[in-house]
């Protein structure tokens, strides 16, 4: 409602059976979903008033992000992966029916980037630590990881930026970059990690470029759902 037009910055929230109802939930799911917008920042609550939608400036929004990004990764690396998950699905669908030639264009260059990234330097192979003979295998395959995972959140950002919704990508940005660590110590530590997430990106570009909104959030879902597997497996990385 929100994204459509109905609901604008500023507007009071219909009374809970009533949005409910127009949105074919729960009451229960409802709560669930404004406390969660509500400490993204997206909605505010007024004691006595009523809950309306806060001005959606990007400052206001990553400031919520901001305090949840400090707290324990341990404890929420997982659920931060999740609001990441739920926003570029949303991000990815909308980019499918408005991305420009250029901004499709920029995405592609971004992929051939990594692509002479993996290529560059193969001798360690990644996941493995990748030592040779003297002993500097382990910063090669660390260089090349990084490198590729940097243009790895420089195709996220195009993505979202391409969804014409500003803070949308403003709140999209700032996550991707509170996974860096998490996705570079994946790439050194699980064999083909890279290389699946490049491929994945592949598909999520191709959907993009045939403005295919259903594909585009089924492949960035499928793909986000992989680092949120893995965040519940290596819990702190």
């Amino acid at each position: 409602m929100i994204r459509d037009g109905r609901l604008v910055a500023g507007a009071r929230l219909p009374v809970e059976k009533d949005l409910a109802a127009s949105l074919a939930v729960s009451r229960g799911s409802l709560r669930e979903g404004v406390r969660a917008l509500v400490a993204l920042g997206i909605l505010e609550t007024r004691q006595g008033d009523g809950t309306y939608v806060t001005s959606l400036e990007p400052h206001r929004v990553l400031g919520s992000v901001n305090v949840l990004a400090d707290l324990p990764a341990s404890a929420h690396d997982v659920h931060l992966a999740a609001v990441r998950r739920a926003l570029e699905v949303e991000a990815v669908g909308l980019a499918a029916a408005r991305a420009s030639e250029a901004q499709l264009e920029r995405m592609a260059h971004v992929l051939t980037e990594v692509e002479a990234v993996l290529a560059r330097d193969s001798s360690p192979s990644e996941g493995d630590g990748g030592v040779d003979g003297d002993g500097d295998g382990d910063g090669i395959a660390e260089r090349r990881v990084k490198a590729a995972v940097a243009a790895d959140s420089e195709f996220h950002r195009l993505v979202a930026e391409a969804s014409g919704n500003a803070p949308l990508a403003a709140l999209i940005d700032h996550l991707v970059g509170q996974t860096f660590r998490a996705r570079v110590w994946r790439g050194l530590n699980e064999a083909g990690a890279t290389g699946l997430a490049h491929a994945e990106h592949r598909a999520i570009l191709a959907a993009l470029v045939a403005h295919n909104p259903e594909r585009a959030r089924l492949r960035m879902g499928g793909h986000l759902a992989g680092v949120e597997e893995y965040l519940e497996q290596h819990p702190g990385h």
